[in-house]
Parts: C-alpha cells; sequence; structure tokens
C-alpha cells in the first residue's frame, strides 16, 4: 500500500515528487517507458536549450534539467521506478494501478502528470531537424541563436498558431504562417492581430512536405493542397501549432476530462473528478505549456495531497 502515488516524469511530477517527499509521505514516481513516445523526462527531454527556465541564467538543456529534478527527487527521498502505468481502477480506495510488468499497486492517492504530445507533421526529414530547425513550441525555442534574425515557418491555423507566429516576430526576421485552408480557424481579434502584423506573411492551402538542410534546418518543400504544385522555401525554422494530445487514454474515462481531452481540475486546484486523484502539469493545462507552469501546479498537488490524506487517514 503506498500513500502517494504520481505517474509522469516532467517538471509537474518531479515537483509533486519533491514536495511529497519532503512531507513525508514516501512518494513512488513511475516514470514511463517510453509512454506517449516520449523518453522519461517528459517533453523537455526534446529540447536542446532553455533560456527561460528561472535559476539558469547561461541557459540549459532540457535533458540536464530533467536528469537534475530526477536527483532532486530521488535526495529529497521519492522512489523511482521506470515503468509504465497502462490502466487504473478508480472505482474504490485504496486504487489500483497495472503496470506494464503485469504487476498490480495500490495507493491511498495519485497525481497524475502524464503531461501531453504535441502533433508533429511527420514529414520527410522531421526527425533529422527535429531541434535542429524544427520545433513545437515557439516560446520555448524562438529566441534561440540559430532562429534569430531568420524567416521562419509556423504551421496551423488556430489562435495558439497565431500567438507562436507573432511572438517569433520579436526575434525573427520574417514569419511565415502556413495554413492548409483558404480561411483562418483563429478567432476575429486573433486574425487581425496577424494581418496587421506587417512581419507575418500567410501561405494559404499551403502544408510542407519535406525539411531540407545540411546540418540545421535551411528550406522547406511546401505542396500547394488545391492544386498539388511544389515548390521550395528558404527556411531555418519550422514550428509546429497543430494541437497536442493530453496522455489521458489510460484513465479508461474514470475521471471527467474537457472537451479536448484534457482531465478537469478544480479551478484554483489539482482537484479532479475522483476524491483521492489530482492531475498537475499539461495533462490538464491547455493554455500555458510551460516548464515553469507545470512544477507550479506540481507544488500544488502535493499540497493538495498532504491536506487530502491528513484528512483521510
Amino acid at each position: 500500500m503506498e500513500s502517494v502515488i504520481i505517474i509522469g516524469s516532467g517538471p509537474a511530477g518531479h515537483t509533486a515528487a519533491i514536495y511529497t517527499a519532503r512531507a513525508s509521505l514516501n512518494p513512488l514516481l513511475f516514470e514511463g517507458m517510453m509512454a506517449g513516445g516520449i523518453a522519461a523526462g517528459g517533453q523537455l527531454t526534446t529540447t536542446t536549450e532553455i533560456e527561460n527556465f528561472p535559476g539558469f541564467p547561461e541557459g540549459i538543456s532540457g535533458p540536464e534539467l530533467m536528469v537534475r529534478m530526477r536527483e532532486q527527487s530521488m535526495k529529497c527521498g521519492a522512489r523511482i521506478k521506470t515503468q509504465t502505468v497502462e490502466r487504473l481502477d478508480l472505482s474504490k480506495r485504496p486504487f489500483s494501478l497495472f503496470l506494464d510488468s503485469g504487476e498490480t499497486v495500490e495507493a491511498r492517492a495519485i497525481v497524475v502528470a502524464t503531461g501531453a504530445t504535441a502533433r508533429r507533421m511527420n514529414i520527410l526529414g522531421e526527425e533529422k531537424f527535429w531541434q535542429r530547425g524544427i520545433s513545437a513550441c515557439a516560446v520555448c525555442d524562438g529566441a534561440l541563436p540559430i532562429f534569430r534574425n531568420k524567416v521562419l515557418v509556423v504551421v496551423g491555423g488556430g489562435d495558439s498558431a497565431i500567438e507562436e507566429a507573432s511572438h517569433l516576430t520579436k526575434t525573427a526576421s520574417k514569419v511565415i504562417l502556413m495554413h492548409r485552408r483558404d480561411e483562418l480557424r483563429a478567432s476575429k481579434a486573433m486574425q487581425k492581430r496577424a494581418f496587421d502584423n506587417p512581419k507575418i506573411e500567410i501561405l494559404w492551402n499551403t502544408i510542407p512536405v519535406e525539411a531540407k538542410g545540411e546540418k540545421f534546418l535551411s528550406s522547406l518543400k511546401i505542396k500547394n493542397v488545391k492544386t498539388g504544385e511544389e515548390s521550395e522555401i528558404a527556411s531555418s525554422g519550422l514550428f509546429y501549432a497543430i494541437g497536442h494530445t493530453p496522455n489521458t487514454a489510460f484513465l479508461g474515462g474514470q475521471i471527467e476530462l474537457d472537451d479536448a481531452g484534457y482531465v478537469k481540475t478544480v479551478p484554483g486546484s489539482t482537484l479532479t473528478s475522483v476524491k483521492g486523484v489530482f492531475a498537475c502539469g499539461d495533462v490538464q493545462d491547455k493554455r500555458y505549456r510551460q516548464a515553469i507552469t507545470s512544477a507550479g501546479s506540481g507544488c500544488m498537488a502535493a499540497l493538495d495531497v498532504e491536506h487530502f490524506l491528513n484528512d483521510h487517514t
């Protein structure tokens, strides 16, 4: 019987582990084995350089930051297992967790911190240039030296795509907003922001089909989806803004989700629709999606767990 089990190993999960360990709750954290298609450590393990996480004025790589968080979790007393939680039984307490190893463990409280996976287009050359010119987070990566004063491309047509394109104009020489349709899905206010920005050019009915370059991305082969015509444009950056998929399938519909599949939490807390189950990080945050906000919500989850266990001994 575990007091608290944390599922997920990104900033939210490790912060929850650090705080619950320091509260003498002896947490057990399952970091997963390629859960959601991402290595232990979450989305940050795919980010080469982080310049906006407080405390690192010289910047730090995503993998190194996650290694440090993992070490801190263990130093504070958290136990970590590299196993994946495949499904849960939340119908009664203690809760049951079924692992990919075939084992079953029980917990009085659970913290879900499984994150969300950025959607990719899987174009030719994507793997080669991932984090060498291709990214799914302009706010995270857009200010890196390889993108400064360069022509950059954002793919998408919603509010997030325009927000990312607008953010990139602060450091890029030009931003091309590429959309597969002939009208944007974004709100009218966001569309006006794009139309009024002289550094944003919109390419309608267009998709990228291949990323090219040597060590880093230098050009894109693009295709007009209506005419089928292909051409090539110079670009040092390709940013996907086509949405994220929250990693909630393993919950089996036992926790209330919103229309996009994110875990719904009580505003101002990490409480879910099931008492004793808490959610933090990108699995319940479709707005901010930053390492620092995930860490903050991990702290909230730990404090909520501590209060819950004090009241349900």
